[in-house]
């Protein structure tokens, strides 16, 4: 049996540090010639191929190829987490991919964040795939997480009282399994 601390290490895994780890490691190498190369082309090339000696004061110049260079890397780990984000939710990979890397200017992944769907999880029961904010599974009825018996939103398993409606919580008989959770 689990106990409560290590419960809480799941929960905060499962926050922004859980989402950066869906970032795969090719994603993380691609930033970084992203950013190399951009360094070079704007150190390099560009003012190779000027006519006439920059008029930017040198410090500008340090910030607007950092700038660049960033936004170049941080496309790419953009890229590489849509690549890993959206099979979670039931999306296809390859199409989302293609999609953030053709259109322009980062509307793809704009578009990909504006119509992402919710985190598909299992039902224990049936092994059905359903929605993480789910109380019960649509194809089995087993519950999968404590509501109020009462207005049916979502309620802590070591809530006394439904922060909602006011409903007690102990009259509705949770299910034994979820008892386990509150220890």
């Amino acid at each position: 049996m689990r106990t409560s601390t290590q419960k809480r290490g799941e929960m905060q895994a499962n926050g922004f540090s859980g989402e950066l780890r869906l970032i795969p490691l090719w994603s993380v190498a691609g930033a970084l010639l992203a950013f190399t190369v951009m360094q070079y082309v704007m150190w390099i090339v560009v003012p190779a191929h000027r006519h006439h000696p920059s008029t930017v004061p040198f410090g500008f110049r340090i910030y607007f190829n950092i700038s660049i260079s960033a936004l170049a890397s941080l496309y790419v780990l953009m890229v590489g987490y849509i690549s890993r984000d959206s099979p979670r939710r039931g999306m296809s990979a390859g199409i989302w991919t293609v999609v953030c890397l053709v259109m322009p200017s980062g509307i793809g992944a704009v578009l990909y964040f504006l119509l992402r769907q919710s985190v598909l999880s299992l039902c224990p029961a049936c092994g059905c795939r359903i929605e993480s904010d789910y109380h019960f599974c649509p194809q089995c009825a087993y519950q999968v997480a404590p509501c109020c018996g009462n207005c049916h939103r979502t309620a802590k398993v070591t809530d006394l009282y439904c922060v909602y409606c006011g409903h007690n919580l102990s009259s509705d008989h949770p299910p034994a399994r979820l008892h386990a959770f509150a220890e």
